[in-house]
């Protein structure tokens, strides 16, 4: 199996990990944290800091951005930029618990976890998750560094722009434009159109 690198050990990591190990393409070297540690991290040591990355992606190539999203994509988006700089393969991670249609694009660094459904003509871009028993139905559009959270409902011909947050269990209604860096809380029922930078509290 190829070896892959995780950056990033908080309970995404978790999750990330049980998604690699079903998958069984890839076998996981270690864990990137902020700080150096003894803890595993579902069994996997941490082996270095962001600092030790130059040096430890010269053996293992391949990463994936295992920090969660919860509502902003900085971090995120700083790792990919990051991992881009030093030259690393960014697989497409997805679950065999998952669907992801055949006429369906995922971008590199991307993962669809376990339950997830991504339909046809659907396109995911560039460091996205796609959570757990979230719906991503046809001809949708997500742009990079998206998090579409578990449970969510984002129906055909949706377009979700750059670094945009899908709370659990969201519905978004067929047809709408979701802006850049918007939020979208659990739950949220989204009827309308949003621009960049909206934050979604109550239903619109």
């Amino acid at each position: 199996m190829k070896l892959i690198l995780l950056v990033g050990g908080g309970g995404h990591c978790h999750s990330c990990i049980d998604v690699i190990e079903a998958g069984g393409i890839y076998q996981i070297e270690g864990v990137i944290q902020p700080k150096k540690s003894f803890e595993l991290i579902s069994g996997y040591p941490i082996i270095g800091t962001d600092d030790d990355l130059p040096k430890i992606l010269n053996d293992t190539k391949s990463a994936l951005i295992t920090v969660g999203q919860i509502k902003k994509s900085e971090i995120r988006i700083r790792l990919f930029n990051l991992l881009k700089e030093l030259g690393a393969n960014l697989p497409v991670i997805i679950s065999p618990r998952a669907y992801c249609s055949q006429h369906a694009v995922v971008g590199q660094g991307s993962i669809i976890m376990h339950g997830a459904i991504v339909n046809a003509g659907a396109r995911i871009g560039k460091n996205c998750i796609v959570n757990s028993q979230a719906l991503v139905e046809h001809d949708v559009k997500i742009d990079d560094h998206c998090h579409i959270s578990t449970g969510a409902r984002v129906n055909g011909a949706v377009a979700i722009a750059k670094g945009s947050f899908v709370g659990s269990g969201a519905v978004i209604k067929e047809g709408i434009r979701v802006g850049e860096n918007v939020i979208i809380g659990a739950g949220q029922i989204v009827l309308q159109d949003l621009p960049n930078g909206t934050v979604v509290k109550h239903a619109v």
